[in-house]
């Protein structure tokens, strides 16, 4: 049931949930309690090459642990755009949109669970992985292709930014910004 939307011109942000969006939403917990999840290193660059390009990106999740952070500041997110521990993600998108002058209708936002619902449904495009519970999938935009911690986020900034003619990579300023 993959879908996409035909508004990506309308998109100047990315908001995104982590756990099985980021992640393939497998945890690992040591004995201290630390949590660790693997990344898909494409993903990353995906939010590096909008960030490159400026546009805010938004990490909204209701995972607490500071490894989130650090993953999401090597990637160029303003830490000011990092929510973690997130009971009302709408608070959050509304803050966001406040700062960075726009709407949530001229956000992409993607999630893969029911406290993802409310951004997906109020968001310019919501987008699911492909692997998303039925809820969300059912009420998304746009199920991508690919599964989440598999290149899902990479799938849909890229596609945005090819739409918007603006997927080019500029090395000198990559050097320069990371």
């Amino acid at each position: 049931m993959i879908r996409r939307p035909d508004n990506l011109l309308d998109i100047k942000g990315f908001a995104f949930d982590v756990d099985g969006v980021f992640t393939d939403g497998g945890i690992l917990c040591d004995l201290q309690g630390e949590l660790y999840r693997t990344f898909e290193a494409k993903d990353g660059f995906g939010v590096r090459m909008a960030r490159l390009k400026g546009y805010p990106v938004a990490v909204i999740t209701g995972g607490r642990s500071e490894s989130i952070r650090q993953r999401f500041l090597t990637s160029g997110v303003d830490p000011a755009d990092i929510y973690l521990h997130s009971r009302d993600k709408g608070e959050q998108m509304a803050d966001f949109c406040r700062r960075h002058g726009f709407t949530p209708e001229n956000v992409l936002f993607m999630g893969d669970d029911l406290p993802d619902l409310e951004l997906i449904r109020r968001c310019g495009i919501g987008a699911s992985p492909s692997d998303g519970v039925p809820e969300v999938q059912e009420a998304a935009d746009w199920v991508t292709e690919r599964a989440g911690g598999c290149g899902a986020v990479r799938e849909v900034i890229e596609a945005v930014m090819r739409a918007q003619g603006t997927w080019v990579f500029d090395v000198d300023r990559y050097k320069v910004m990371f």
